[in-house]
């Protein structure tokens, strides 16, 4: 039979203690006066803990503890008990007959003339009840002390009388140890030499189908509960209990390690702490924290400790990797948070073969991959996450018909489970961080090898199968993040230990196919192989490994949620079309296959709009994304620094532009060094845009406009485009900012007002040649952002100011920005309008009824697509437009330059002809605003940047020389459209009319210049235009172009349009004689022209 079973008892402790009391006292006062019985004069047991044995209560003498086993047996006293037990007043009436004497004195104290004399109470008292005899009490030895103190906490006896103690507890009678003290002659007592032996015969009938520590855990516990007596005991009961506690820790062990020892077969599942680690530290049959301090304290002197709790955290590791959140896995990660408590025992883990993957020969990255996750000691703990397949569609079942409310519900509730994981994750690594240098160590390996096997997470195509799960890199992220806190002080105090050197002392981080930021691999590889000396520090090694970290983990899962809303979207229409299909023919053969693929497609969109629910729930945590900006702050300011070599932090200033000289240390930084902090932020902006009011910094204004006005410390073009993109979306309108999040900042910050439009503008010329497939149609998309930003900032004068001084300062930049805004403005319009010409044709052609059904699904699909492309390049003009008119009101002089004046006036007599020409017509449309077409809008700001340039007599002569598109009647159409359809004030009305002739008083000098002139001659005409040159140069190629002609086109293409060599404007020699000789042709036409009109012939014969 166990030792540990125990009866039920037919009554509480408690009452039973009262009753056994009560019935004692009866049966001692009727009991004859004269007996010498010690029980007569035996007190009531002091108040004690039930859960502790009175043998417990150290400080007590034998004699002051009544036998139980003897009131047990008693014939009388159990009568008595019985009879008190029903009845605990009995009590009572025992305790007034015991103390008559104090009784009387009582009741002589209270007044009344009916009661006797206190003297004569007496006397009676005195007669019925003769005095007691008085008791010696004597001392219960320390041998008596011990074998009751030993059977209390073993529960052992060896008395087989008395296998019951007097709280219903079964002890186990040891009949082979009382054999043995019998035969040697020494008392039958249980002492602590005879222990072992004692808990080697009671492990016998502990039954086989159950551990061994099952008997001896609780025995333990008893032990260390019966240390904490309230009153010290002697030196000799104290060593008694402290050879007990000995040798019950040792038994412990020795029932784990060397089962053959108690005669038990071994057996994997009894001989391991797997089953009490499990249990709460706090549970009764859970291994407490006395337990951990006792075996850790043995660690040194007994070797076979470590690797039972070693083997069973390896255990419960590898059962924890078959759990999902939705299971019972909390116990696993208690076990481990209760581990933690014991640097030794961390350490030793750390050091265990399964704390790092055992690449097995052959081994491939992706199964690495897995492996991390899977196969190590830690990473099950970290594989728990709401991202688990399992656990999304628990919560999220039937997500295609669930409401918002129980979505938001749903993901709170996710949020607050992963929070609670992470504390417990950040609580356990803390520990390992901090148990012993060694332990340190191979847990920053452990997070290296599971960022460097997962690199292919960041691929263009990821197969889960291939890499670790989100959820499991997310973890990993959020801890990381947690471990740099402490050193990410709002006023960047620590900053400089993060050094730079790190990624040249054989650092833990790979790198080695990651692209970097301006260095090709060669450069990368010779500038990593000279080797820095000495030792990286904490703080560079966690903030490299939480870099990468949000790159192949947090980052990967944020740019996931983007692309499941595409797959969701595929997915939903492919549903739709096969309900389509099935509606036409429900009863056909196909039917039934038509319903299987929708049936798949169905559940696979069940399963990826649950997943989108989910890693909505961990993304968008607020708190986890505050921590995350927190850090990207950091980087912002650390690359700020590394790139300028400077002391850079939020409040100083970087002087621009950066050094010609790049530091090779910042060239080659892993790219993903500086896209971790603009993904990161726009995605926050997007999503969880109000984490951004506590922690948006000014180093992120000073982070994009430096590498925007020194792009050429960045290779990637997308990556200094989404530098833009930050600062357009840090524009957007905003709760109570309506310029956004950046736009006060922008207008107000010295450093942007200083350097911004420099920047936009650089960028805005650089991305017409970035050098990639999808260029062509990027560029306008960046420009558009461009325009969004100057178009926030432009009330502001002071950039109005910076725009003028440009043009005189930078002329050649000014001139190549502008020719670039009006090719864009050419290009657009041309587009935009010619796609609505498309799209009034298609709109016309579907009023034919006589359309066959293919014939109308072709033409509303080309429609379709007409429709998506007018938008697209309509907004495009709408803010080109927008620009042009904002900077030609500003600077009228800089944009009738000549080399930007004559294009300008050309694009603008064009496009006037389109919107009031005879063709007009063509451009209506159904629904115009649709494809954000306004004519009247778009015509008006023709007018007012025709308005804004009027006053100068450059424009007026460039509008009236443009002999393609100037036609006097567009004007006349625009003025009756100004007066009679736009509704203009009539002021602006008059000042247009005088515009216009003035254009056309010009247009009569020019054309009485070119009579005058006559055909000229083929040597002074240029050989792109065809037009007389007036300032000719000599390209490399030794050709002769006009200066104006040859600006335009290097505006356009850098290179001699004759031989394809790269040149510039300062590479052509000014033609001087042939100038000369052009002016003296034009003086001398000119002469004769104005000979003929007076009536005088001009001789012009030789001699």
């Amino acid at each position: 039979m166990d030792p540990n079973e125990q009866p039920e008892p037919s009554l509480p402790p408690a009452e039973q203690r009262l009753a056994k009391l009560a019935s004692l006292e009866q049966a001692s006062a009727s009991s004859s006066s004269g007996s010498d019985s010690p029980k007569a004069a035996e007190p009531s047991k002091p108040a004690q803990d039930p859960s502790v044995p009175p043998s417990s209560l150290l400080s007590l003498p034998r004699q002051s503890r009544a036998d139980p086993n003897e009131a047990s047996t008693s014939p009388t006293a159990a009568k008595s008990a019985e009879a008190n037990s029903s009845n605990p007043f009995s009590r009572i009436t025992t305790e007034s007959k015991a103390e008559p004497k104090s009784r009387a004195l009582v009741t002589a104290g209270n007044s009344g003339s009916t009661k006797r004399s206190a003297t004569a109470v007496d006397r009676q008292l005195a007669e019925a009840h003769p005095a007691k005899k008085a008791q010696t009490v004597t001392p219960e030895s320390i041998e008596d002390w011990t074998d009751q103190f030993l059977s209390d906490m073993f529960l052992i006896t060896l008395d087989g009388s008395k296998t019951i103690d007097s709280r219903g507890i079964r002890h186990t009678y040891l009949p082979e140890l009382r054999a043995e003290l019998e035969q040697s002659g020494e008392p039958i007592k249980l002492t602590t030499s005879s222990l072992d032996a004692a808990l080697i015969e009671a492990a016998q009938h502990v039954p086989a189908n159950r551990p061994l520590l099952d008997y001896l855990l609780p025995c333990w516990k008893r032990v260390m509960r019966a240390t904490r007596s309230v009153r010290r005991p002697s030196p000799a009961k104290e060593a008694v209990v402290l050879e007990a506690k000995r040798l019950c820790m040792s038994n412990c062990i020795f029932a784990l390690t060397m089962p053959d020892y108690f005669g038990r077969e071994a057996n994997r599942d009894h001989d391991s702490l797997v089953k009490y680690l499990l249990k709460n530290h706090s549970n009764e049959d859970g291994l407490c924290l006395d337990f951990y301090n006792e075996a850790v304290s043995r660690i040194s002197e007994d070797d076979t400790i470590t690797p039972l709790f070693t083997e069973a955290m390896v255990i419960i590791s590898e059962r924890l990797a078959k759990l999902t959140m939705d299971k019972e896995y909390k116990p696993y990660i208690n076990c481990l948070v209760t581990f933690s408590k014991f640097p030794p025992l961390l350490d030793a883990l750390a050091q265990h073969p399964r704390f790092q993957v055992q690449p097995a020969p052959g081994a491939t990255r992706e199964e690495l991959a897995r492996a991390t996750e899977e196969q190590t000691i830690l990473g099950p703990f970290f594989r728990i996450s709401p991202l688990q397949t399992d656990v999304t569609m628990s919560y999220f079942a039937n997500p295609r018909t669930m409401d918002t409310g129980h979505i938001k519900s749903s993901q709170s509730a996710l949020q607050m489970s992963l929070k609670a994981h992470q504390v417990d994750l950040i609580t356990i690594i803390n520990a390992f961080v901090r148990a012993s240098a060694a332990a340190k160590n191979s847990t920053l390996d452990w997070f290296a090898f599971s960022l460097n096997s997962n690199h292919k997470r960041r691929a263009l195509q990821v197969k889960d199968t291939e890499v670790a799960s989100d959820g499991f890199m997310v973890n990993l992220t959020a801890v990381l993040d947690q471990l740099c806190e402490p050193f990410m002080d709002s006023t960047f105090s620590k900053i400089n230990r993060v050094d730079i050197d790190y990624l040249r002392r054989s650092p833990r981080v790979s790198m080695e196919d990651e692209t970097k930021l301006n260095a090709d691999q060669e450069t990368s590889n010779v500038f990593y192989n000279e080797k820095v000396e000495g030792a990286s520090n904490f703080i560079s090694e966690v903030f490299f490994l939480t870099l990468a970290a949000h790159h192949y983990g947090l980052g990967a899962t944020n740019s996931k949620l983007k692309n499941l809303d595409k797959e969701i979207k595929y997915i939903d229409k492919f549903i739709k079309q096969m309900e389509g299909e099935l509606a036409k023919a429900p009863n056909s053969p196909r039917a039934i296959l038509i319903k299987q693929h929708m049936n798949k497609a169905i559940d696979a969109l069940e399963k990826q709009t649950a997943l989108k629910h989910s890693i909505e729930a961990v993304v968008l945590d607020k708190a986890m994304q505050t921590l995350s900006l927190q850090f990207m702050r950091y980087v912002s300011v650390w690359l700020l620094r590394a790139a300028s070599k400077s002391d850079y932090r939020p409040g100083k200033t970087i002087d621009l532009p950066l050094s010609a000289d790049k530091p090779a240390a910042f060239s080659c930084l892993p790219e993903y060094a500086l896209q971790n902090v603009v993904d990161n932020l726009k995605f926050v902006m997007r999503y969880v845009p109000n984490v951004l009011m506590t922690t948006m910094g000014e180093e992120v204004i000073t982070l994009c406009i430096t590498f925007l006005r020194s792009s050429e410390y960045i290779k990637n073009p997308y990556l200094k485009s989404s530098l833009v993109t930050l600062l357009f979306v840090g524009t957007w309108p905003m709760y109570h900012m309506n310029h956004g999040l950046l736009g006060d900042a922008l207008m107000g910050s010295g450093f942007a007002n200083e350097h911004l439009l420099h920047a936009l503008m650089k960028f805005y010329i650089e991305c017409e040649h970035s050098g990639v497939s999808s260029a062509f149609f990027d560029k306008f998309n960046i420009r558009y952002e461009i325009f969004q930003v100057i178009k926030t900032i432009w009330p502001n004068n002071v950039y109005k100011e910076k725009l003028s001084r440009e043009s005189r300062v930078n002329r050649q930049f000014f001139v190549q920005f502008v020719n670039l805004l009006l090719n864009d403005a050419t290009y657009l319009l041309d587009e935009a309008l010619s796609k609505l010409v498309t799209i009034h044709d298609y709109q016309k052609q579907l009023q034919n009824r006589a359309l066959t059904n293919e014939e109308l699904d072709k033409l509303k699909a080309d429609l379709e697509q007409a429709e998506r492309q007018c938008q697209s390049w309509m907004q495009l003009v709408n803010d080109t437009m927008g620009m042009m008119k904002l900077f030609t009101e500003t600077l009228r002089d800089s944009f009738t330059m000549p080399e930007i004046v004559v294009r300008l006036a050309g694009m603008l007599n064009y496009n006037l002809e389109s919107l009031v020409g005879p063709k007009r017509s063509q451009l209506k449309v159904e629904d115009a605003a649709k494809y954000h077409f306004d004519p009247k809008a778009l015509l008006s700001d023709f007018i007012d940047v025709y308005l804004n340039l009027g006053p100068k007599p450059e424009f007026v002569n460039a509008v009236a020389a443009d002999g393609r598109s100037y036609k006097p009647a567009n004007f006349e159409a625009a003025s009756r459209i100004l007066e009679f359809s736009l509704f203009k004030p009539m002021e602006v009305v008059a000042a247009w009319n005088r515009l216009r002739e003035k254009f056309a008083e010009a247009k009569e000098e020019l054309d009485q210049a070119e009579l005058d002139l006559g055909e000229i001659p083929p040597e002074f005409e240029d050989p792109i235009m065809g037009d007389l040159m007036n300032d000719p140069v000599i390209l490399p190629s030794r050709h002769i172009m006009d200066r104006s002609t040859i600006v335009q086109q290097l505006l356009s293409t850098p290179k001699d349009p004759f031989s394809n060599v790269h040149m510039t404007i300062d590479d052509v020699v000014p033609a001087d004689d042939l100038r000369k000789q052009i002016e003296a042709w034009k003086a001398e036409r000119i002469a004769l022209a104005k000979a003929k009109a007076s009536g005088d012939e001009m001789d012009t014969s030789s001699g």
